[in-house]
C-alpha cells in the first residue's frame, strides 16, 4: 500500500514539473479551457515525456442579458 502511494506522489510530481515547463502556470488568462489543461497535464504525468500533449476545449455558456 506504501508503495502505491509514492508511486502516485512521484507520478503526480512528475506532472506538475511537465507544467511549470510548459509554461502553464504563468498564464495571466485563466478559464475553464486554461485550467483544464493544467489539471490533465499533471494527472497525465511522466506520459508528458512520451509525447502526450492534452489540450481541453471548453465553452462557458454566457448569461443571457
Amino acid at each position: 500500500m506504501r508503495i502505491g502511494g509514492v508511486i502516485v506522489v512521484v507520478w503526480l510530481v512528475i506532472g506538475l514539473i511537465a507544467t511549470y515547463q510548459r509554461g502553464y502556470f504563468g498564464q495571466s488568462d485563466v478559464n475553464c479551457a486554461a485550467l483544464g489543461t493544467v489539471l490533465v497535464t499533471i494527472v497525465v504525468g511522466p506520459l508528458n515525456y512520451l509525447g502526450v500533449n492534452p489540450r481541453i476545449e471548453c465553452e462557458v455558456p454566457q448569461p443571457s442579458p
